[in-house]
């Protein structure tokens, strides 16, 4: 064992293995470690319950990406990709791996990406039994009878017990995540946050596969109808994207992280499992998500019912950012593998507080690639600390934070994929206001979001007509079945015309701002995608 085990770590930096290594360890086993070294307790559903500690989500500001003669001339360096020097990885690495020496730790080998000719194969070095069972959920099982004396596509070691010295190693605080493209390798430490280690492949997947293959990665769910149509879902916090992907009449390809493949090949899940946030969850809202907490699941950062070990799902002490992992078996209607066929649907999900957007629209090519761009939604008062009145969101193709690349080449990536896949129909779903904005108007009824996306998906809006958003120039459908008319024109809702055609022009301003960083960089039919100037100036 200890050959095999010098074989499989000394290329992660490994001289001779640490103290004690468990690899590959089965759930049961992980979640039984875990207990024993109170890591977490387990819930009256037979969940394992943890907390990350200081960190209850990713920091965005300590993540870094290694420049080299790899990455740059690339990568799109600024706040999202930060540069971290060659020689400081270095020394970082040799320290965690110092760190590592005397400690009992996790090894776990893994698969991401559904599509054998898309796929990397992984070796994850956990100090926290618990978070190899986060990463035997989230990323792709090999089979029991697999070799996986493989040497990776890309690996991990993340050391929440490990703190770097700022001053020496040349992070920003005492948490890092950074990103070696050259060396494969992925550092986390100062964080017992499990989602930085999905997001960190997703990551590298996203500089990956542009170039590889002619794959669009992208941030989204995916679900596929009895006759295998495909359709995916793409939204920021709070637009609705898990409830609305989760369809009891179409099979669930993933929740999260897809790729969509060249010619005909369709699109393929990154992972293996679901991390889904439980804020107020209920059985009645979220039945799958419901169901799938039970033995071998995790939930973070949650807290019990007094006096019992229920868990409290409005209980915010802690954090709103309280999630769930499990694996996507664990829903009753996942698709396995997890791949789709050709898509025919793409739904770009927003919560427009202004209340300005169509509940439902068509968008050509040319919007669809501006909208991906743009990746709006709205925040409204309460959500955040701070926020009184709502809010722009923009984040480029609604997962800013995790693309390595400039943005216009993802989005000049789907307008390719829309070029060789011409029946494939893009949807902008308003789940936000109708009526007038936040605090005047009302929200739209989930049951009619529901029937739109089902009349966009059954083909329903094929022989109906449509016609331009005045302001934005997106196709609004004139009748849609089981949705009132006077809605699908957002216009006609409000009592007051005029003070819609003020806010929508001020929204478009918003939109055109915002594209202002991406305009140089846009081609001519990413450029024509944005709304009317001449109404933005009104």
């Amino acid at each position: 064992m200890d050959a095999t085990l010098h074989a499989r770590l000394a290329p992660l930096g490994f001289a001779t293995p640490p103290a004690q290594v468990h690899l590959n360890l089965s759930a049961p086993d992980l979640v039984a470690a875990a207990l024993r070294r109170a890591e977490g307790v387990l819930t009256d559903t037979g969940a394992l319950m943890c907390d990350t500690g200081q960190f209850t989500g990713r920091s965005p500001k300590d993540r870094f990406l290694v420049q080299d003669a790899l990455t740059t001339d690339a990568v799109w360096w600024g706040d999202i990709n930060i540069p971290f020097a060659p020689e400081k990885f270095d020394r970082l690495h040799q320290k965690m791996v110092a760190y590592l020496d005397d400690k009992e730790v996790y090894v776990r080998e893994a698969y991401a990406g559904a599509h054998p000719a898309s796929q990397l194969k992984l070796r994850v070095v956990n100090e926290l039994a618990w978070h190899n069972l986060f990463c035997h959920h989230l990323f792709l099982r090999p089979e029991a009878t697999a070799d996986t004396t493989w040497t990776p596509d890309f690996s991990i070691i993340c050391a929440p017990g490990f703190h770097a010295d700022p001053a020496t190693d040349g992070t920003r605080q005492a948490n890092f995540a950074v990103i070696n493209f050259s060396k494969k390798l992925i550092l986390i430490g100062g964080t017992g946050y499990a989602g930085e280690m999905k997001k960190g492949i997703f990551g590298v997947l996203n500089f990956l596969l542009p170039h590889q293959r002619h794959t669009l990665p992208m941030h989204c769910s995916a679900n596929v109808g009895p006759d295998g149509d495909t359709a995916i879902f793409f939204g920021l916090s709070g637009t609705g994207k898990t409830t609305l992907s989760a369809d009891p009449n179409r099979g669930l390809i993933g929740d999260d992280e897809h790729g969509w493949l060249p010619n005909e090949e369709g699109i393929f899940n990154f992972e293996g499992g679901c991390y889904a946030k439980v804020i107020d969850l209920s059985a009645e809202k979220e039945p799958d998500i419901w169901q799938a907490i039970r033995t071998g699941a995790i939930v973070e950062n949650t807290r019990f019912v007094p006096g019992t070990t229920t868990v409290d799902y409005a209980n915010t002490s802690v954090t709103e950012n309280t999630r769930t992992a499990y694996p996507l078996s664990f829903i009753a209607n996942a698709v396995e593998p997890s791949v789709g066929s050709v898509l025919k649907n793409i739904f770009f999900l927003t919560a427009d507080a202004f209340g300005v957007l169509p509940p439902i629209s068509r968008l050509d090519k040319s919007h669809a690639m501006y909208h991906f761009l743009s990746g709006y939604t709205a925040k409204v008062a309460g959500t955040e600390m701070g926020i009184t009145e709502p809010q722009t969101t923009f984040s480029a193709c609604f997962g800013a934070v995790f693309l390595p690349l400039h943005p216009t080449r993802y989005a000049e990536l789907l307008g390719q994929k829309l070029d060789e896949h011409p029946d494939t129909a893009v949807w902008l779903i308003n789940t936000g206001w109708s009526g007038g904005s936040y605090g005047v108007g009302q929200r739209m009824k989930l049951s009619y979001t529901r029937a739109m996306i089902t009349a966009a998906l059954t083909g329903a809006l094929n022989e109906v007509s449509f016609q331009p958003h005045p302001v934005f120039g997106v196709d609004m459908p004139t009748a849609v079945p089981g949705v009132p008319t006077h809605l699908l024109d957002p216009r006609h809702t409000w009592t007051d015309p005029e003070a819609y055609d003020r806010t929508a022009a001020e929204l478009a301003t918003k939109f055109v701002v915002n594209f202002q960083k991406y305009a140089a960089f846009a081609n001519d039919e990413i450029l024509a995608g944005a709304p009317k100037a001449e109404l933005v100036q009104a």
